[in-house]
């Protein structure tokens, strides 16, 4: 059995001596020989190069006040956390508990947070949430342009953030933040069967656009604020266009389109929206309809087709009455009327006349 035993600590090294379980002091650099027939002493050699202390007994050596000029002792409550930069650089963050880091060789700074304020906020927090070992200490979330985010802390509603990076402590409360979308969105509500008050089954397709204009309601005040405005889109639908006919919503259908908004706006501010525009995109008829509708059409077409020409006839008929009426007033007029006539047949050929009657050769000579 061996009862002298040689222990060395290197330069970067620090001897850590127990005798039967409790410690006894530090050990620096150097060659140590300890008398232990029974087995009882023990010594552990940790490297300094390492800040931080590991050691299953740390409480003890703390306690013993020997690692006060050399090392930093933290002793975190529930209510704390610590952030730990080594050689200016982050490295982690503690939860609760005792630590206690190495001053002698490397540069340790430590940063004590209270969490009871759930929501993180540093001057360096894009670089602390950068480090892979901060996952388990706390929940990162980003809010992009063009977006918000509804925060509630253990259900309650506390804030609406704006774009950027944000982080809360995990363990302490439930922090939950749901990013809401501001742009402008498109919902289309198609296929909806309406009939008319007339009796006739139509078939509408719809496009809603719309915009959140309060965040917090939106979220809030139903659990799919996109599928609460298709139902709500749906049932003005039915109320609007069941309570016309069908040629008076075919003839203003663009009409009928804002009066669908404006109920439908009413119903959006209790949701946090703002309708941007209601407009109706198809509207299809069923099959015997079309035809019906198409002979209707064809025969109007005609109708206007037939009255056209009898208004242009009886125009025709008017001026010729009016040209007849003229030329019986005026006998000089007629005369020269019948020459421009001889004068056209004998311009375009051979003109031919063939007399008959007595006298008929001297109106001939005479006309001439």
């Amino acid at each position: 059995m061996i009862v002298l035993k040689r222990y060395k600590i290197r330069s970067y090294e620090i001897g850590l001596l127990f005798r039967d379980g409790e410690f006894i002091e530090l050990l620096e650099t150097g060659t140590y020989w300890r008398f232990d027939p029974l087995g009882k002493v023990r010594v552990d050699v940790v490297s300094q190069r390492e800040p931080w202390i590991n050691h299953g007994k740390l409480d003890l050596i703390v306690k013993s006040g020997c690692l006060k000029d050399r090392a930093v002792v933290l002793d975190l409550k529930d209510e704390q956390r610590a952030l730990v930069w080594i050689e200016n650089r982050f490295s982690h963050v503690l939860p609760a508990g005792l630590y206690a880091f190495w001053t002698g060789q490397k540069d340790v700074r430590v940063e004590v947070i209270d969490i009871n304020d759930v929501q993180f906020e540093h001057e360096n927090l894009k670089g602390i949430v950068r480090s892979t070992k901060v996952d388990h200490q706390l929940d990162v979330c980003t809010i992009i342009r063009d977006h918000v985010g509804v925060m509630f802390i253990d259900g309650r509603y506390i804030d609406t953030l704006s774009p950027g990076l944000y982080a809360f402590w995990k363990g302490r409360s439930d922090a939950k933040v749901v990013e809401v979308n501001l742009r402008e969105t498109m919902v289309d509500v198609s296929g909806q069967d309406i009939i008319t008050s007339d009796k006739v089954t139509l078939r509408i397709n719809a496009i809603v656009t719309y915009q959140v204009s309060d965040a917090r309601k939106a979220v809030c005040k139903t659990d799919d604020v996109r599928q609460a405005l298709y139902r709500e889109t749906q049932l003005v639908l039915r109320a609007v266009v069941g309570a016309r006919e069908l040629d008076n919503f075919l003839i203003d259908k663009d009409s009928v389109a804002k009066v669908i908004e404006d109920n439908l706006q009413r119903r959006a501010e209790t949701l946090g929206l703002k309708i941007a525009s209601v407009g109706i995109r198809d509207v299809i008829l069923p099959g015997d309809m079309k035809v019906l509708m198409n002979q209707v059409t064809e025969a109007k077409k005609v109708a206007e087709a037939n009255l056209i020409a009898r208004r242009e006839e009886t125009a025709a008929m008017r001026s010729q009455a009016n040209t007849a009426k003229l030329l019986a007033d005026n006998p000089v007029l007629m005369r020269l009327r019948e020459l421009e006539v001889l004068e056209k047949i004998a311009a375009n050929g051979k003109m031919s006349i063939i007399l008959g009657d007595k006298g008929l050769t001297d109106k001939v000579v005479n006309l001439l």
